[in-house]
């Protein structure tokens, strides 16, 4: 294969052979310009319904609709060339039954490009795992913290302690032997998050969990400081983009209000300057 010629994205099965090998890597993307920035380092990226809070302005997930998932991906996967990307299904879209969730899991593969879905639940969505599989839709888990649900967690709290730990590895053996090609982890105790990490023959990706994961996941205005109406325990912030655009903001209205800008060089002068003069 020549130097130039486009790398082919990892598939589902690339990502289930990534267990205990090389920690995979992802963030989140909604956007052309982000996806692209981060290509070359991920492993997959995920559109999340994350972007229903980090974009519109949401107070949960719940709001999000397929067709604000179908614009987002069809965005993202403009700014792919290297990575896998998966998108998440949105609430509503599949509990129903594992026939709606086909149908709506076709549709968003079909109009966006996507490699893989992702949906929340464990014991209680395997059998709908299962019929996305067998008819040709890979299926990544979601099971602790399931955003989703929060209504009847009661807050995003962490989940699988004390005597939640055998109901969050039951959640994990479940779609992981359904077909699940990986499973994320959200917001359990790192012990728990090894153990299933060591029980279950699919890469776990951790977010709020362990180190120990097969995988890590974040979403990347959270990284990146863009999103600061909260930040999670787990969050790390590799910048602080939202301060450094604030202060941006702040001084270019500054200098349209003090007449500085434009200044001579942003602006055009009455004849076209000579060609001789064009550089």
């Amino acid at each position: 294969m020549s130097a130039t010629a486009k790398k082919t994205a990892p598939s589902a099965e690339d990502i289930r052979a990534l267990k205990g090998t090389t920690p995979i890597v992802s963030l989140t993307a909604y956007t052309t310009p982000m996806a692209r920035f981060m290509d070359e380092h991920c492993d997959f990226v995920l559109v999340g319904d994350s972007v229903g809070m980090v974009l519109h302005g949401l107070t949960s997930t719940l709001g999000v609709t397929m067709e604000m998932m179908i614009m987002h991906g069809q965005a993202v996967a403009r700014g792919l060339q290297r990575a896998m990307m998966v998108i998440d299904m949105p609430f509503g879209s599949y509990e129903e039954s594992p026939q709606q969730a086909f149908r709506n899991a076709a549709r968003l593969m079909a109009e966006t490009g996507a490699g893989a879905v992702k949906l929340e639940g464990g014991v209680e969505m395997a059998e709908t795992i299962r019929f996305l599989v067998t008819r040709g839709i890979p299926v990544m888990a979601h099971i602790g913290l399931t955003p989703q649900s929060v209504n009847t967690l009661g807050g995003y709290k962490v989940q699988g302690r004390d005597d939640q730990a055998d109901t969050v590895l039951a959640d994990a053996r479940a779609v992981a032997n359904a077909g699940a090609f990986s499973v994320v982890l959200e917001k359990v105790p790192q012990s728990l998050a090894d153990k299933i990490t060591a029980d279950i023959a699919i890469p776990t990706i951790g977010i709020g969990a362990s180190a120990g994961c097969d995988g890590q996941i974040l979403v990347v205005d959270d990284m990146l400081g863009f999103f600061t109406a909260f930040k999670a325990k787990f969050v790390k912030r590799y910048a602080d983009l939202g301060h450094d655009a604030e202060a941006a903001i702040a001084a270019y209205a500054a200098e349209v209000r003090a007449r500085a800008f434009p200044a001579a060089e942003h602006v055009f002068a009455d004849q076209a300057p000579s060609k001789s003069n064009k550089k």
